[in-house]
This record gives structure tokens, sequence and C-alpha cells, in this order.
């Protein structure tokens, strides 16, 4: 069967596509058809001779099959060094058996080379870390996605979310109209402890423009309020665009270059109408990634940046503490062993190892901060990352893979644990609901916020005249 109705070699760009997909429930029927799935062998090889560039294919060439990078692989450690899951071994038998043969494999490799890209590696880079010659194997894997994407061998959730981006310009189904309404149903639900509080909606020349993750729309609409409390709070002149409000990229999990290159420009777009200072994103670690690291190159950006100054959350949340625009209550800081996931997306991929080390140190007393070990751009990857966390069909995979920061959050007998990005703590979440290890976590923000010196004259009325009492 050369392509099925639902899994083919077709990108899904209506909302009837994504509709019909989401009918079949787990992609039962999207799997079967899968198995017969044909491969377009001419098109996989002249796809590899037009993008696999010098740097790819010397990679492949020099691996010294040396065994650095496997303990480096979290995948490796937790099922129990399976030398099949060393991460120099799962490129080589997957994307440089493909090139080896000039793309002339069958259906059966092509779903074993699926497997292997999503339940297998997560892209966290780590190897490429330990790699004594500074091959990337993370960089590989999301290049093998690319080919198995376009041959339609990619999970069903993948395909899905791809398709959201190319319709709803967000990894769900909330159009600019749903962003806005909520995000304003949230600041109603709040200005009564909040006064004044607003959201400002394509303010152009703000010194902020705020993007976020799809999901807090859709499922965490106390977060959009939080940042909103936060801002207020520290008197920031800034805005939402009504449209380029999502910075995520399941598209970039799921290998859909071109669906990449249009959700970032989506994003570029709304900074290049509304003209802010900088760009702040929200507590997501691949957001951070797809929109200021990669984006730039899918939307052919020779200067290699975004059109404006593009920073994490927690950057703006250490600027804010560091410069007094938020002030913490010491009798509040944290005093209870708490320690932190670093997220690989910005933390090992983008470098900010101390910024959310120096939030810490403003809402958690001293000695009660534990770090992991290993830790910053040497931490391990929640388990959860690269699509890993959506991905049913390898959800007992990635469970096994969980085993890993489940052991090194209870070696530092910490019970809360800090995690400033979505995927870092759906994971942890998931891993608490796995194995059930007693522990509590969370983003910064609602944490500081209950953390606040609010001044005076952004209390309520009733409170402002009690503190004059």
């Amino acid at each position: 069967m050369p392509e099925g109705t639902l899994c083919n070699k077709k990108p899904v760009d209506t909302a009837e596509g994504i509709t019909t997909l989401l009918a079949d429930k787990s992609g039962k029927k999207y799997y079967e058809e899968m198995k017969h799935l044909e491969i377009d062998s001419d098109l996989l090889w002249k796809t590899i001779q037009n993008t696999c560039k010098t740097r790819t294919r010397t990679w492949l060439e020099i691996c010294a099959h040396c065994g650095m990078c496997a303990d480096s692989c979290f995948l490796y450690l937790a099922n129990d060094r399976d030398p099949k899951q060393v991460p120099a071994y799962k490129i080589q038998s997957t994307l440089g058996e493909i090139i080896r043969k000039k793309g002339k494999v069958d259906n059966a490799f092509m779903l074993h080379a699926m497997e292997v890209a999503w339940a297998q590696c997560t892209c966290c880079n780590r190897c490429g870390t330990y790699c004594p010659h500074g091959i990337d194997t993370g960089i590989m894997f999301g290049y093998l996605r690319g080919l198995l994407y376009q041959q339609g061998f990619v999970p069903w959730e993948m395909k899905i979310g791809a398709g959201m981006h190319r319709v709803y310009n967000a990894q769900m189904d909330i159009t600019s109209e749903d962003y806005i309404d909520t995000f304003e149903w949230m600041i109603e639900e709040n200005e009564e402890e909040y006064p004044g509080l607003t959201v400002p909606v394509d303010v152009e020349d703000a010194d902020i423009m705020y993007t976020v993750n799809a999901r807090e729309a859709k499922h965490y609409p106390e977060d959009l309020a939080e940042a909103a409390i936060l801002f207020h709070i520290a008197g920031e002149n800034w805005t939402v665009p009504s449209k380029g409000w999502e910075l995520t990229s399941l598209a970039m999990f799921a290998g859909d270059w071109a669906a990449c290159k249009m959700q970032v420009e989506s994003v570029y777009d709304a900074m290049e109408r509304l003209r802010p200072k900088r760009m702040i994103g929200t507590e997501c670690g691949h957001a951070h990634r797809a929109t200021v690291v990669e984006g730039p190159y899918w939307a052919g950006r020779k200067s290699g940046r975004p059109p404006v100054e593009s920073i994490h959350y927690i950057e703006w949340l250490a600027e804010a503490l560091r410069t007094g625009k938020l002030k913490i209550d010491p009798a509040k800081r944290i005093k209870e062993p708490v320690t932190l996931q670093d997220s690989c997306n910005y933390v090992r991929n983008h470098g900010l190892r101390e910024i959310a080390r120096e939030i810490i140190s403003y809402i958690v007393e001293p000695g009660y901060f534990i770090e992991m070990s290993p830790n910053k751009e040497h931490n391990f990857c929640c388990g959860g990352g690269g699509g890993f966390n959506g991905i049913g069909c390898f959800r007992k995979q990635r469970n096994v893979g969980l085993k890993v920061k489940r052991d090194q959050i209870l070696a530092t007998g910490a019970k809360l644990v800090l995690s400033p990005c979505h995927n870092c703590w759906d994971a942890i979440r998931d891993l608490e609901e796995e194995f059930e290890i007693g522990i509590r976590w969370s983003f910064l923000k609602p944490l500081i916020i209950k953390m606040l010196i609010i001044p005076e004259h952004l209390r309520p009325e009733e409170e402002a005249d009690e503190a004059d009492e």
C-alpha cells in the first residue's frame, strides 16, 4: 500500500485533517496502515543528497566507536547498559544505514528507525558534550526524524502536532481569539486581588512582547495570569501579540521542517509588527530552542538571531529580582530541601546554567538548595524531552527512561523540584505518578508570587488601608 488514508506522506494542513486523525483513538488505524506504507527510495535518496551536508557526513565517517558517548545517554543507563542504546550505535544503525544503502530500505527498517528516533533519543545533545570528536548525535537524530517524517513514518501524536502548527500556528487547536479571550478571562479572575492588572494586546513599541506555550491557554491558564501579575508588580511596559503568540514547535519534534519555518515566522512577524525592545518566552525549554536558537536558521535569517532580542523567562525573573523590580519577603523563602531540574534546551543548548541558580539565591533559604548530581550542562534529560512525553505507543519506553531522573532526585533528598520547563514539569509529574517517591514539582512563577513584597500602591484598597493603620 503506497499511501494510507491516515498514515501517508502528506502533511496535515487542514482542520478537517486534524479532526480525522484525532478520531482515530491512539492512532490504531494509523499504525496499522504504517505497517504497509511503501518507501519512496528515490525521494529519500534525493532528499539526502540535497540536505545531508558535509558536517553530518563527516560525523558519520569519523566516529571512532570508542563508546565515550555511552554513559552520557540516560536511556543507555536506564536500559541496563544495553549496547544497542549506545548513541553511536543508534545513529549509525539508522541514519548511517539509510545513507550507506542510498535510501533503499524497506518498511520494517523504517518502522525500526522510527522507534529508535523517537523512543531511544530525546535529542538532548548530552552525548555531543562528551564525544572527543565533537559529534552531535542529537542533531543527527533531528535530521533523521525529518527523513522519516517525509516518508510518513512519524508517531501519530507528532503528525497531529505538526498539523496543528500548520493550521493554527500553535501546537493545539487554539485560535488567536481563544488565546486572547482566555488571557482576558484570567485577568478578570485576578484583578480584584491585583488592582490595575491588565493584559495589553498588540501594543506597539512596548519594552516586552510576551509569548507562551499553547498548553498554558489550553490546560494551565493560571500560568498566563501569573506572568501578567509578575509583569504588573514589576511595573513593566509589556504586551502580548494577538497573532504570533505561540513559540513552541511540535513540528521540531516531528521533523516537519517546513512547518518549523512556518511556526517561527509567525512569531517573527509579530516581533516586526509590534517592534518590542525584546521578546520574553515562557518557562519552556523547547520553545526557547525552537524560536531563539534554531528558529533564525529555519527562517533564513543571516544574523542567526530573531528580529529583536529574545530571552527566556528565567532571564527576566533573575533580572527583575536583581534590580529590585521584584522583591522577596525573606520570611517567605523556601525552607525545605529543594532541587533544580536543568532544561536541556536552554541550559546545555544555550548556556543558561547559572540564571536559575541566581533566582534560587533569592527564593530559597541558604542551606536548603541541593544540586542534582550531575548538574547544569552535565545534567541528564528529564526523560520526556523531544516529544517523548506525548507519544502513547512509546510510553513504556519513556517510563523506563524516567528511572535516571528518579534516582537523581532521590539522591538529593529534596521534596520539591523546581522545573522551569513544560516538558520537564510533565516528566517529573509523570515520574511521581509512576514511582511514587513523594515529591512535589513547580514552575517558578507561582512560587515567586507567594513570596513577593507587594508595593502599597498595587495592593487592594482595604489592604493598603490596613497597612496605614
